[in-house]
């Protein structure tokens, strides 16, 4: 599911806790939501968080939009109740959170059933150097960077100094045709720091943002959407391409470049993304 066709562009962190909240997501112009139930929510909360979350996902729709849900951790108190009340239905995906090795994915993918999915977050170095076993693991449907926990893990002060994390989990996503998604940018109200980080993320491959603020949506859509001109030539390439073909040729020249069979797959990856956000706006 690497480089799907369905947007990852904004990934919204929601408190399962706070029904207003939850409310709002609802009408949020975000392509998947996180509704939290470990970071956001204070251990006094945790069982109402997962009871309100329950009837919430029961009784509410929220349209296209993805519904992951972050359980508690192994060997907290709430996990296995939260993989309980998730595991087969209300939710698209499951997120687990501090995965280190396949085995944790194994383990919880025993209670999962389908159609929902597992996600594994991508915060301690122990996943990080795990990261190809744990995306060949069963049920596993993407990753989602946590750069707050590594950075404190690591004892890192800069993005830049995660980077081989960063591309050592999208190499194994990739690998194993995974969604990778980049982790938070804490400072809501600096809009150019996040769209300078969220082109970097874009650069570097991955799928969307993790976002921690409803501020940071317009901006993280903008960056993971193909632009007018990328679709302009990318159907520009595809008919170059089809046309060099029927003329017996193996490449085409668009725009003084070669055009082969790889970038025809790419330009076909890219506009079925652009048809299917026109659906998601269409229906948000």
């Amino acid at each position: 599911m690497g480089q799907t066709s369905r947007p990852f562009r904004s990934v919204l962190y929601i408190p399962a806790s706070k029904e207003r909240a939850l409310e709002k997501a609802k009408s949020l112009p975000v392509d998947a939501i996180i509704f939290d139930l470990e970071d956001a929510v204070a251990p006094a909360e945790k069982e109402a968080a997962r009871d309100l979350l329950v009837q919430t996902l029961k009784a509410q729709d929220f349209g296209p939009r993805y519904r992951i849900v972050r359980i508690n951790g192994a060997g907290t108190p709430w996990h296995d109740a939260d993989l309980d009340a998730f595991a087969k239905s209300g939710a698209d995906a499951i997120l687990l959170p501090k995965v280190g090795s396949a085995e944790d994915v194994e383990k919880a993918s025993e209670s999962v059933t389908a159609p929902t999915k597992i996600w594994a977050m991508m915060e301690t170095p122990q996943g990080i150097m795990n990261a190809a076993g744990i995306a060949a693991a069963p049920g596993i449907e993407g990753f989602v960077m946590g750069t707050n926990d590594l950075a404190k893990d690591l004892g890192a002060r800069t993005r830049s100094a995660m980077m081989v994390s960063l591309q050592m989990c999208l190499l194994a996503a990739r690998a194993n045709d995974l969604v990778c998604v980049d982790g938070v940018f804490n400072a809501f109200k600096d809009e150019d720091g996040l769209s300078e980080e969220c082109l970097d993320g874009r650069n570097l491959g991955m799928d969307g943002k993790t976002l921690i603020h409803p501020a940071q949506i317009a901006i993280a859509n903008s960056v993971f959407a193909p632009s007018a001109d990328e679709a302009d030539l990318a159907r520009r390439q595809i008919a170059a391409y089809d046309d060099a073909i029927s003329q017996g040729e193996a490449v085409a020249v668009v725009d003084g470049k070669i055009v082969e069979n790889l970038h025809v797959e790419t330009a076909k990856r890219l506009l079925a993304q652009v048809e299917a956000i026109a659906k998601i706006e269409e229906t948000a």
